[in-house]
């Protein structure tokens, strides 16, 4: 009998925490966003993965705690989502979640709030849900309060910092209205020039204006020369536009550099045009103009980045035929290969190692990318299809 009435108690207990704790909706992404418009409250979203410690600390010691579930499952239509499973992939693309746990507050539109992560005590996790949960953020769809007009700095600055990854395009109009709308008599920020720095793009740009117009402001928090070369890329980017000759597919390199030299001298103005070079050749899929424009930037490969060196000659070893440029791709896999092996750097050195003819240091190579792919669980398909031209 004392052994049914401690189960009993048992029982009763772990009921009751459990519903002392976060209630999570087990529900599809989709049908958690239309419960929350149709009951007017904003979704929070546990973003977690399986092996992240905070996370597990999160579960047990504060989503537990009885003020807290209280509060969340009073105001919250609430959500549980491994972000490295199912859903929980494409929502960690969607809103540009990189760490764990994060914490995502969305509107009824699927909007995002607000956005934050780590480890959080029970007092400031209750708190932090008290700010989000303001009635300005429950005014609606924030694009429809955007398009409405509103000008609220602290609105704009949440859609600049919120959207700045998922939704550029978004974030950047807010700027735009932000920095429009900014007395000239009230000083800028250094937090403000860090969203007109990442926001404008272009000379063409409405914030371009505020930019060349708060200069002595801006050098304030950046030297000078910083600033001076900040404005030149800005410069340049709208030279490149020019030079693209979008109807033969080529870029006017003469133009390019008459513009562009007396602005940055030749040796800078040498290496944006390659650049440039590089980037519209392959969009274009024009893989004999990519092929000149790398061997012309890449010649001193030591003063590159080993994984930008291992991009130019993955592309050599899908496109490229003539034997001296894979020898010069076979050198840039190397410098990756050296820095640390991998699956794909291996992988790729196999390969050009097979084009260029050294079927031996080809098929070492590709059986250690086989090898490395199964024990980190990735694909390993392109290295079994190697081996099999090898042999």
């Amino acid at each position: 009998m004392k052994k049914i009435i401690s189960g009993v108690f048992v029982f009763c207990s772990v009921f009751i925490l459990a519903q002392e704790a976060i209630q999570f909706q087990e529900l599809p992404f989709k049908d958690i966003i239309a419960k929350a418009k149709k009951e007017k409250k904003l979704v929070f979203i546990d973003a977690y993965a399986a092996w992240c410690g905070p996370c597990k600390m999160m579960e047990k010691n504060v989503f537990t705690q009885k003020p807290v579930g209280d509060y969340f499952n009073s105001n919250f239509i609430n959500a549980r989502f491994d972000m490295e499973k199912g859903e929980g992939r494409e929502i960690a693309a969607k809103y540009g979640v990189r760490s764990y746990p994060t914490y995502l507050f969305l509107n009824g539109e699927g909007e995002l709030i607000s956005q934050n992560s780590g480890y959080m005590e029970q007092s400031m996790f209750v708190a932090m849900a008290q700010d989000i949960n303001s009635a300005g953020n429950k005014k609606g769809s924030l694009k429809e309060r955007f398009a409405n007009g509103e000008k609220d700095p602290e609105f704009l600055i949440n859609i600049m910092k919120l959207n700045s990854s998922s939704d550029y395009d978004f974030a950047k109009k807010a700027s735009e209205r932000y920095f429009e709308n900014k007395k000239k008599t009230e000083e800028i920020s250094k937090e403000e020039i860090g969203f007109l720095l990442f926001f404008v793009k272009s000379t063409e740009d409405s914030n371009y204006g505020t930019f060349t117009s708060r200069k002595a402001e801006i050098i304030k928090y950046l030297p000078e020369e910083t600033y001076n070369e900040f404005d030149n890329q800005l410069k340049l980017s709208k030279i490149v536009e020019q030079s693209i000759d979008d109807k033969n597919k080529r870029i006017n390199e003469e133009y390019f550099m008459k513009m562009a030299e007396p602005l940055v001298g030749k040796q800078l103005a040498q290496s944006k045009l390659n650049q440039t070079k590089l980037s519209y050749y392959e969009q274009n899929s024009n893989f004999s103009e990519f092929e000149k424009a790398a061997l012309e930037y890449y010649k001193n490969s030591d003063a590159f980045e080993p994984n930008e060196l291992l991009r130019a000659a993955w592309i050599f070893s899908d496109h490229i035929k003539n034997p001296a440029s894979l020898k010069k791709a076979s050198e840039w896999a190397e410098k990756s290969v050296m820095r640390g092996e991998t699956s794909e750097n291996t992988y790729i050195l196999a390969k050009l190692y097979f084009l260029t003819g050294n079927k031996e240091m080809a098929k070492n190579y590709a059986e250690m990318s086989k090898n490395m792919a199964v024990q980190t669980n990735k694909d390993t398909k392109l290295a079994e299809e190697l081996l099999k031209q090898i042999k």
